[in-house]
């Protein structure tokens, strides 16, 4: 039974006292009726769609959720379906503007009704974050963070509260880090300057071992292929003497005696997947040998610091760095060979007949006395420390203040740091309980600096320091300044606020709209603001997610020996932050024509850049050439690798990514009953012929109309992002599957190729997009997921950047001054 006949009832009986325009609901009621009730009426229900319940006036959020997912079939001519009798433009501007007109009476309604945020905890990024500042240096070198439980995502933001649990492990966890940085930082022993100077017994593992005794007698140590290798033949370079480590953690000076060896090597550069045409660099990464092998890769090895090495002759090189205590020094070579082993098997192959005795395979050892092997050759060490600082430790003054610890003022300067941590003022009973853990200490006998740094432990595992706690009453909606302050600095920063915005906050001016307007402004001029850019891209795009499904090394040695997954975050990041600084346009981030590359990036995609810049130059932005296939977030190699699984692409797969996350609509899963098909486009079908079959169920085809089409427009790129025109030949005799990457969207526009397929999301898609990027941004700021009756803020705020000319920073600015993020 159809409702038109009740509908019309209610709209004769019933106005909410709205003023409507006359007959707006037979508009609404007439349209369903005729195009819409066939497929979607209580009986049908395809694609898990029913329009029958929809109440006139919207009486509640699901009428509110089924009223704007109409529309905006409607407005992108999804709906009705392409093979159905299609209504008149007039018709379809009718019947969104009565549509529009019930959801903008419903506002009043529903206001109410808005989602809260869950309290949540900080993520693990916003923890190492926030130590990092308390403390007042980096935090990298302790992994913090290592051993807590893997965090879970919603829809791929890290800062979602429903997300963020708690349990009595992660409890556990904050006390060991916290145990482990206050005693490696603030507890260690005073200690007198040593030296350790190092020129001989260099001692290398496995396959170097023989060789190196057998040339060098232990002389030199040897660095011949870069990190991340499967073999692990001469990554790393430790010294064999200094197992132990530093005695306490502290900055050291190191001076590295050291030589690049034959960067003019004659043997092909193929041979190691270098650029000898870069100069070597020498870097330090720290090691435990207690933690795993020396040699190997292990969990904790930031990069702390990094040299050009000469190639004419030995040069001091020198560099200061930060070790904990019962590390050691180890140096790596990150633009070295792909992989020693496959090095010296190669060069066997090749080069046999050059060295005296050509009957016998080349050793590795011939290969050092006779042969041109590029490797960076080190032969004396020198490290000196813990040096002293100015006026004592980052973490002293960052703790206790300038003057470090005073026994006299100890509750005082630890009431200063625990506001710092918990980003507001302290109350009665967190006063009592500091003093309280501080006499107790005193009592069993330890000594004040002791106990002083047991209750900064106490701090560091309160709730009120690792949860962004809302001192905030339930009953008013609005955040008080402290609470503002902190969600803003967790939103553009990643970490805690700073003194401006406390001091806004004790002021209580923080909420006043110039001045909340003008500390956005400021924050996102600041350099932190790169913590917003990593956080948000992570979330947004998934690119937390590149490298998680890698190809296969011999097919792509170029992805590790040049650490793409790096570059290709760097290129987004840089591109988003651009936009953000010069307030660029929205739209931009879908089609741009220009980019950000490094060497390495430029050469993946074939840009003349690639022969000019140099690794030195980092990342420059550069003018995309007419044809290039590039342009906008689409076009970049992250986005199209971490849709892609490393081996294959699949158009389903990457046109779920568009529909996601660039166009915020989630497709339901697939039905058990279907089976998948698999991305493989090699052998006798088509990628396109293997899809078919989901389009020829009435089951899938609902879906897959809407999905597939932007999956086919990404074709033209490989599995990394390369530009394609053929699939690869499944086998010698296989003839190479020419790309077909044309498609037509659900509302019928057609295209032919990415380019094509920009153009419909630039000109039919960019209020869905920007809408969707609006949520996003508000998601990832409050720390819950927009809901219907925030659509009505959503709107307003896309109509702000609309005037305001279309900037993504205005964006930003507008999304953080509004009545959504001032909430609890």
């Amino acid at each position: 039974m159809r409702i038109t006949s009740f509908l019309l009832g209610v709209t004769l009986g019933c106005g909410f006292g709205q003023a409507k325009e006359p007959g707006s609901h037979e508009v609404i009621v007439d349209f369903l009726d005729y195009h819409c009730y066939e497929c979607h009426d209580s009986a049908t229900e395809k694609g898990e769609r029913e329009f029958e319940s929809l109440n006139l006036p919207l009486t509640s959020l699901h009428d509110l959720i089924m009223a704007q997912e109409i529309i905006d079939q409607i407005t992108l001519k999804e709906m009705p379906p392409k093979k159905e009798e299609q209504p008149k433009d007039e018709e379809r501007l009718a019947v969104i503007r009565a549509l529009q007109g019930e959801v903008a009476a419903a506002r009043s309604r529903f206001k109410s009704n808005g989602g809260k945020t869950v309290m949540r905890r900080l993520s693990d990024r916003e923890y190492e974050n926030t130590m990092a500042v308390l403390f007042g240096r980096r935090v990298d070198t302790l992994g913090l963070t290592l051993d807590f439980p893997k965090e879970k995502t919603s829809h791929h933001l890290d800062t979602v509260g429903e997300s963020l649990v708690t349990s009595g492990f992660l409890l556990d966890q904050y006390f060991q880090s916290a145990q482990r940085l206050v005693e490696n930082r603030l507890g260690k022993p005073e200690m007198e300057v040593k030296s350790w100077h190092f020129s001989d017994n260099f001692k290398q593992y496995e396959e170097l071992a023989g060789s190196h005794q057998a040339v060098f007698k232990y002389k030199f140590l040897c660095i011949y292929e870069q990190p991340d290798t499967d073999t692990r033949q001469g990554s790393y370079g430790h010294i064999e003497d200094f197992l132990e480590g530093v005695p306490v953690s502290g900055l050291y000076d190191l001076e590295v005696l050291v030589q690049a060896m034959h960067r003019d090597t004659h043997y092909d550069p193929k041979i190691f997947g270098i650029d000898f045409s870069e100069p070597f660099i020498l870097g330090v990464v720290p090691g435990d040998a207690t933690k795993g092998h020396i040699h190997y890769p292990q969990r904790i090895e930031p990069v702390l610091a990094k040299s050009v090495v000469s190639d004419e002759k030995p040069e001091w090189v020198k560099f200061r760095v930060w070790l904990e205590k019962g590390q050691t020094p180890r140096f790596i070579f990150p633009n070295g060979p792909f992989e020693s082993r496959r090095s010296v098997i190669e060069v066997n192959k090749r080069y046999k007949h050059e060295f005296k005795n050509p009957s016998k395979d080349v050793s590795r050892a011939t290969l050092l006395r006779e042969g041109k092997l590029p490797h960076l050759r080190i032969s004396e060490i020198k490290v000196l420390g813990p040096l002293a600082e100015d006026g004592g430790s980052l973490e002293e003054k960052a703790v206790f203040g300038e003057g470090g610890f005073e026994e006299k003022k100890a509750l005082e300067q630890l009431g200063r740091f625990a506001e710092r941590a918990f980003r507001r003022p302290l109350d009665d009973e967190d006063r009592k309980r500091l003093e309280s853990f501080y006499g107790k200490r005193l009592k069993e006998g330890a000594k004040a600096r002791q106990a002083a740094l047991d209750v900064v432990k106490m701090v560091l595992c309160s709730p009120s320091f690792f949860y962004l706690s809302e001192i905030t009453p339930e009953e008013k909606p609005e955040l008080k300044p402290y609470d503002l302050a902190a969600r803003l600095s967790y939103a553009l920063w990643a970490g805690p606020p700073d003194e401006e915005l406390l001091k806004l906050a004790e002021e209580g001016r923080l909420n006043e709209p110039k001045i909340l307007r003008g500390q956005v402004e400021r924050m996102l001029r600041d350099e932190r603001v790169a913590g917003f850019v990593e956080s948000f891209l992570d979330g947004w795009l998934n690119l937390r997610d590149l490298g998680g499904m890698p190809p296969p090394r011999e097919r792509a040695r170029r992805y590790y020996a040049e650490n793409w997954p790096a570059s290709m975050k760097e290129e987004v990041r840089h591109f988003f932050e651009y936009l953000l600084k010069e307030n660029g346009p929205v739209l931009e981030l879908l089609d741009a024509d220009y980019t950000f590359v490094d060497k390495y990036l430029a050469k993946h995609y074939g840009l003349a850049e690639g022969k000019t810049l140099r690794l030195k130059d980092g990342f420059r932005r550069v003018k995309l050439p007419d044809g290039s296939g590039r342009g906008g977030v689409l076009g970049m190699a992250a986005v199209l690798t971490v849709s892609s699984n490393g081996v294959e692409t699949s158009p389903v797969t990457r046109g779920v990514f568009v529909s996601e996350n660039i166009l915020g609509v989630v497709p339901p899963p697939p039905p058990d009953e279907v089976p998948e098909i698999e991305p493989d486009v090699r052998g006798a079908k088509t990628l396109r012929e293997r899809l078919a079959k989901h389009l020829a169920s009435k089951t899938c085809a609902e879906c897959h109309r809407k999905i597939d089409p932007p999956g086919f427009g990404l074709e033209m790129f490989d599995e990394l992002g390369k530009w394609r025109d053929r699939y690869p030949k499944a086998n010698k005799k296989a003839k190479a599957l020419k790309v077909d990457a044309t498609g037509e969207m659900p509302s019928g526009e057609k295209f032919d190729g990415f380019e094509g397929l920009k153009e419909i999301l630039v000109s039919t898609r960019a209020e869905v997009f920007q809408r969707h990027l609006i949520s996003t941004l508000l998601a990832h700021a409050t720390g819950r997921h927009m809901e219907a009756v925030d659509q009505f803020a959503i709107r307003d705020i896309q109509a702000k950047v609309e005037s305001g000319g279309g900037g993504l920073r205005t964006l930003v600015v507008e999304a953080l001054v509004s009545e959504i993020f001032q909430s609890r």
